[in-house]
């Protein structure tokens, strides 16, 4: 009898308030999916129905246990100043001994940092790995490969050009995400098994989320099993 293939799910943090970010997470997300067989299944945030309609600390509260309860974690750190929330949900994973990718397209580098294009606090943790790509000179390689003359404006937009290329570019970045959260998946926990249990009992307590004290202990509880079943923990 063939084996089943394990999967994991692996929390997708970043922007997700304006439509490129919107696209942008779902296209990525689903690449990344196509990419590694189904093996890495992204947890959206942006498609949580939790969250419709809910207040900013119930929307914190539900991306805050989403991101315990997955097996990874990839963070997209795009912009002149990486998303705040991102970088506050990547430090609760590095607490939680969560492997984790931090990835970054843009250019512009953070507090001109040539290393890690993102602010210093969020650098140097174990357990993690980087994927930085040039998303506009990328995306314009693309192009050119796809489009090796210039067209007229108009039969560009009819042919798709830019879609086409953007497609590419994804498709390039979701490849290396999948080999980082490989990488990543494999390292040696961190966190001593001898400390496991009381480490995610105060991370159920230290974000003073809603819900019973008993009732957080058990949900962290879970999501700690989980991960010792799968050999993350």
């Amino acid at each position: 009898m063939k084996q089943k293939r394990r999967s994991f799910t692996v929390y997708f943090g970043g922007e997700l308030l304006s439509l490129p970010h919107l696209i942008g997470n779902a296209w990525l997300a689903e690449t990344i999916y196509e990419k590694s067989h189904g093996r890495f299944r992204s947890v959206l945030p942006q498609d949580s129905t939790a969250l419709r309609g809910a207040s900013s600390r119930a929307t914190r509260d539900a991306s805050l246990r989403t991101l315990v309860a997955c097996d990874l974690a990839l963070f997209h750190l795009d912009g002149l100043a990486p998303d705040s929330a991102a970088v506050a949900e990547f430090m609760f994973a590095k607490f939680a001994d969560i492997p984790a990718v931090l990835l970054r397209t843009d250019l512009r580098h953070f507090a001109d940092r040539r290393t890690d294009p993102w602010m210093l606090a969020a650098s140097c943790f174990p357990r993690t790995a980087t994927v930085v790509v040039a998303g506009l000179p990328d995306y314009r390689a693309a192009l050119l490969r796809r489009q090796r003359r210039r067209l007229e404006p108009t039969l560009h937009l009819a042919g798709q050009h830019s879609s086409a290329a953007a497609q590419l570019l994804c498709e390039h970045i979701a490849a290396q995400c999948v080999r980082a959260l490989d990488r990543v998946r494999t390292l040696e926990p961190v966190l001593p098994k001898y400390l496991r249990e009381e480490i995610y009992q105060w991370l159920a307590l230290a974000p003073a989320l809603r819900g019973t004290a008993k009732e957080l202990r058990k949900e962290f509880e879970r999501a700690l099993e989980r991960k010792v079943e799968r050999d993350l923990l």
